[in-house]
């Protein structure tokens, strides 16, 4: 059984290129402990979508092979999704939230306030909240469009 851990607070659920070229998921920051120095950054489980393993990602992504390159790739995406938005983006002032972590590192120093990260499958209380985070992968997957008959 995955340990879990929880928290209330803001939440910020972005679309994220996770396998080349063209698979995307959904991912959720959040932050905890004594002010906001843990970071959460989770994937929103999408029935369509593979589970979006972070620290593998992070591993393809991340500027040298240690653990803690791959553990400041996912800081600085979770924090950059918070503090540059882009369209897509959902964030939720306040929501109550848990992850079922997956993994979890640190950076060799304090990174973005964080000391500490864990990943894993996050998911809101709310399930309101959780159908509006499931469609944030809407802003990156294109429609269909008819196709006349001629």
């Amino acid at each position: 059984m995955a340990k879990a851990v929880t928290g209330v607070g803001r939440v910020t659920v972005f679309p994220l290129l996770h396998l080349w070229p063209d698979m995307y998921g959904v991912v959720a920051y959040a932050t905890t402990g004594n002010f906001g120095d843990t970071a959460i950054v989770g994937y929103i489980p999408i029935p369509e979508v593979p589970d979006v393993y972070l620290m593998d990602a992070a591993a393809r992504h991340a500027v040298g092979s240690s653990t803690t390159a791959s553990v400041d790739w996912v800081l600085c995406t979770g924090w950059s999704a918070r503090s540059v938005p882009k369209p897509g983006t959902l964030d939720l002032p306040e929501a109550a939230w848990a992850l079922e972590i997956d993994g979890r590192g640190a950076p060799k120093d304090t990174l973005y306030g964080h000391n500490q990260l864990f990943t894993g499958r996050f998911s809101l209380d709310s399930p309101d909240l959780m159908d509006q985070a499931r469609r944030v992968l809407d802003s990156r997957v294109p429609t269909r469009q008819a196709v006349p008959v001629g």
